[in-house]
């Protein structure tokens, strides 16, 4: 018998909650057949099978709270079993059949079979994340397109579902949850632990920092011209794309060695002056913003940030991504211009004690030398915590940040 536990979860990780269980009791799996997925506060964790065998026992059920290292099933390397989670535990021919429980129908008339069959048969392949997701949504998971192995809805799906072609939105009664016929609907799902954590760390970052943003506007003609005139020998030569992403990376890395003091942190009455340069990038998915942090960007070329963010974001999209690639991280770039922002304030990501925002890129007028030229204009926004940060030095960063990325060759030629 062996035990199958937790993962170790980091310092910055209290505990997760149990959201799906892939197997069930005395299913026989093979090694490395993901059994369970548990919800951090930054990452949905995989546990996988140590070994051939059977789950002989479930001890923490799905919305449990689990600490790092934790039981959560037993499990018999080499023992047979079951090769089908929804089978039906073996009868005892010996045991009589437990009498079936009724209950009076509400119209006080003939008693009604407590379970539907039918309806159990249907759903008996759901996980119980999915069954309750249901029933707090009302959507059934018969109508939702399955990401799953095999086409099978998770949790995910159900919580931003799909619709098959031939479906609209269904109840698990069969009643539609929203047509267009006036009716008024609304449904309450509760916060999952990553957007609660989310919720918790912005108002934190609103209410405990002395939080302010400076702006400012770069013309992104001379990226683009580089990035037209080179796009093409880039990817042939590296086999990824040339975005803009990689040399806002590179600029602001070699602006943060600048001032240092927009890389640093604040550890209670402490400053932490980092000599490393790990940023972190926000990348959108299914279950929210994530933050997966690039590590020493100053050892980076265009080529490897471009790969790696490339990497990062498939992994969110697939919820994949460890919390080693999530925690730590000494300054962040949030780019709301690729869903259309033209102008925001990018809240904190403490303890770290500033953060980029980038915007959309639009032609707008501009004084050129006395003429009016219609360029291609970004806003650039810098949070930053005026405890640790003075203005002038705020203000500093992001023009040194401007000049970069408007001649890139002045990273090339280290000016």
């Amino acid at each position: 018998m062996a035990d199958i536990k937790a993962p170790v979860f980091p310092e910055s990780v209290a505990d997760g909650t149990i959201v799906e269980w892939h197997v069930s009791e005395g299913q026989q799996v093979n090694r490395d057949d993901l059994l369970a997925e548990i919800e951090t506060d930054k990452v949905v964790l995989e546990v996988v099978a140590p070994d051939d065998g059977v789950v002989t026992k479930i001890v923490k059920q799905v919305d449990d709270t689990v600490l790092s290292d934790e039981l959560i099933a037993e499990f018999e390397a080499g023992a047979s079993g079951s090769t089908d989670a929804n089978d039906e535990p073996a009868v005892n021919p010996d045991q009589p059949a437990a009498p079936v429980q009724a209950k009076q129908g509400t119209d006080g008339g003939e008693p009604v079979q407590a379970t539907d069959k039918k309806d159990e048969a249907e759903h008996k392949d759901q996980s119980p994340a999915v069954r309750k997701a249901a029933k707090e949504s009302g959507v059934d998971p018969k109508n939702v397109e399955g990401s799953g192995r095999g086409g099978r809805v998770t949790k995910s799906d159900m919580a931003n579902p799909t619709l098959k072609a031939d479906s609209s939105i269904k109840s698990d009664s069969g009643r539609p949850v929203a047509e267009s016929t006036g009716e008024r609907t609304e449904k309450r799902v509760p916060m999952t632990r990553l957007r609660k954590r989310v919720a918790e760390r912005l108002l934190s970052a609103t209410q405990e920092t002395a939080m302010l943003t400076t702006f400012n506007e770069v013309n992104m003609k001379p990226l683009m011209d580089m990035r037209t005139k080179y796009k093409e020998k880039f990817e042939k030569r590296h086999g990824v794309r040339l975005g803009f992403m990689s040399l806002f990376v590179k600029a602001a890395t070699e602006a943060l060695k600048r001032f240092p003091a927009v890389n640093a942190s604040l550890d209670g009455d402490d400053i932490v002056y980092h000599g490393f340069y790990d940023i972190g990038v926000a990348v959108s998915s299914d279950r929210g913003l994530v933050v997966p942090v690039l590590r020493d960007t100053d050892r980076m070329g265009m080529a490897d940030i471009e790969a790696k963010i490339r990497e990062y974001g498939s992994k969110a999209q697939e919820g994949k991504l460890g919390l080693d690639e999530m925690t730590g991280g000494t300054f962040t770039i949030s780019n709301g211009g690729v869903f259309g922002s033209l102008m925001s304030t990018p809240i904190l990501n403490p303890p770290q004690t500033a953060i980029l925002g980038m915007h959309a890129i639009n032609e707008r007028p501009m004084a050129v030398d006395g003429k009016v030229e219609i360029l291609p204009m970004m806003y650039l926004a810098l949070s930053y915590d005026h405890r640790m940060i003075d203005g002038k030095e705020a203000v500093q960063f992001l023009v040194t940040l401007k000049e970069l990325v408007e001649d890139p060759t002045m990273l090339l030629l280290d000016l």
